[in-house]
């Protein structure tokens, strides 16, 4: 199922309005992809591989999932008119950075807009690179479903998904979006709460909570990126062929870290 994937094309660029522009005073620049190149920098990232969750379940590598040019990352979803050489239905196209990139504590912000479709759900979030799902801790930057005005964020981790069953602590809210247009969902991160933003205004804040001990605070490991176009599930339903394709383009990922405080202050 993998291809060349250093020959992935750049055929599409879109724009869209610009949205308002975080608070990065006390922040530095750490490590960022503007998609500026010719192809995907495979330094930085790999395609995610198709897997049985729904997340995953419709992924290739197959280059038509794919595009970068002018400065923006476009990722598909297409009904697969080819049942022979690949059986999935759809097929859609994702990219991770496990294994090339990831950090701990900062913050993170990402600008992006969607093609939307029913049963289209693209999502740009964060997993812990040690340990298994839920304990290892997941980080939804966004996740978006169908045409909704809408978009999700929350904090997976086994806490949160299967101890805390009154939900205690808030672990996702939604913020509205201008769907059709570019909008920036950002994360800070430090050693005591995550703290959620969508076009620099805070959303929800998750707070470390010590007396929960380790199961409720996975948030203290290196964590990786996810940017993925998924298509169908359980949760956002059954798609819609005629809304097809559908895409997700990425302007471009950034990651900061606090300056340091000055000497003697």
């Amino acid at each position: 199922m993998r291809y060349l994937i250093a020959a992935w094309l750049q055929v599409v660029v879109l724009s869209g309005a610009g949205a308002v522009q975080e608070d990065l005073t006390g922040w530095k620049l750490m490590w960022s992809d503007e998609f500026e190149g010719r192809s995907i920098d495979l330094k930085k990232w790999s395609p995610c591989e198709r897997g049985k969750s729904d997340w995953n379940d419709t992924m290739t590598s197959d280059p038509k999932c794919y595009a970068l040019r002018n400065g923006v990352l476009e990722l598909r979803g297409f009904v697969n008119r080819d049942r022979g050489k690949d059986p999935s239905e759809y097929l859609t196209g994702g990219l991770t950075s496990e294994g090339k990139f990831d950090f701990t504590y900062g913050k993170v912000v990402i600008r992006a807009k969607f093609k939307s479709a029913r049963g289209a759900w693209p999502a740009l979030w964060m997993l812990g690179a040690k340990g298994g799902w839920p304990h290892n801790g997941e980080i939804d930057l966004m996740e978006h479903l169908n045409f909704d005005d809408k978009v999700y964020q929350t904090v997976h981790s086994n806490w949160a998904n299967n101890v805390d069953k009154a939900k205690t602590i808030p672990k996702g809210t939604t913020a509205p979006i201008k769907r059709d247009d570019f909008n920036e969902y950002g994360v800070e991160w430090d050693e005591e709460k995550l703290v959620f933003t969508v076009n620099g205004g805070r959303t929800l804040t998750y707070p470390r909570v010590p007396e929960k001990g380790a199961e409720q605070w996975p948030f203290n490991q290196p964590f990786y990126f996810i940017l993925s176009m998924q298509i169908g599930g359980n949760w956002v339903g059954k798609p819609d062929p005629k809304d097809y394709p559908a895409s997700m383009t990425v302007d471009w990922v950034r990651v900061y870290q606090r300056e340091p405080a000055a000497k003697g202050k």
